[in-house]
């Protein structure tokens, strides 16, 4: 594929945002939750392991402690032992209390609807925070960049080599994307990621945008 300027970028990734609404709508949320709260604990959960590991402690984590006013009176041991198959176990109970007292603290027992005030609560990072800020409060103000958007972006050849971290790759999408559609990249690419571009063996033969991808067959 012949280098491209931005606006032929934003072209193609118009074309890509179609086919990946046409096979998967908006995407939906792997994660499971009933409020901001519970979704902000999820993906500080999510950290470094599966959805699908997360969602078979958060029922029992959610039970004991549905609200930030419960979270915040935990004991963090009792907590650890909730989450403990999940990595960082330790860590991220600890964070999950604190996070729970700095909104009752400082946000009046509520998760804010903003980018920069959510990465003040322990355990939020600009990620996480763009997961909340889509999903809970459908107010894209970025993209979550998650191993499988990271992957994505750098095959589909919207980010190049020297984007070496997830904030640089955030950079660029931003740049390709209009604003409306950063509320669904994330879980859009995360089933494309699961169901076709695999970090391992894609399944490029029958990728749904695989003649928009000018690494198809390379990888």
């Amino acid at each position: 594929m012949p280098r491209e300027n931005l606006t032929a970028k934003r072209e193609r990734a118009a074309h890509v945002e179609e086919r990946m609404f046409e096979h998967y709508g908006e995407g939906a949320c792997s994660l499971d939750y009933l409020t901001p709260f519970q979704l902000t604990v999820a993906v500080v959960l999510s950290a470094q392991c599966t959805d699908a590991a997360v969602n078979k402690v958060t029922p029992a984590l959610f039970a004991r402690y549905p609200t930030p006013e419960a979270m915040a009176a935990a004991r963090v041991s009792d907590v650890e032992d909730i989450i403990h198959s999940l990595g960082f176990f330790r860590s991220k109970a600890k964070n999950l209390v604190a996070l729970a007292q700095t909104l009752l603290a400082e946000f009046g027992g509520e998760i804010p609807n903003d980018l920069a005030q959510l990465q003040k609560l322990p355990g939020v990072g600009r990620k996480t925070a763009n997961v909340v800020m889509c999903e809970a409060f459908r107010n894209p103000q970025g993209i979550a960049v998650d191993t499988h958007v990271f992957r994505i972006a750098h095959r589909l050849g919207f980010a190049t080599r020297n984007d070496d971290t997830p904030e640089k790759t955030e950079a660029k999408l931003l740049k390709i994307y209009p604003q409306p559609q950063w509320l669904f990249i994330n879980h859009q690419w995360v089933h494309f990621g699961r169901e076709f571009c695999r970090a391992r063996n894609p399944l490029c033969g029958e990728c749904i945008v695989g003649d928009l991808c000018p690494t198809r067959g390379k990888c």
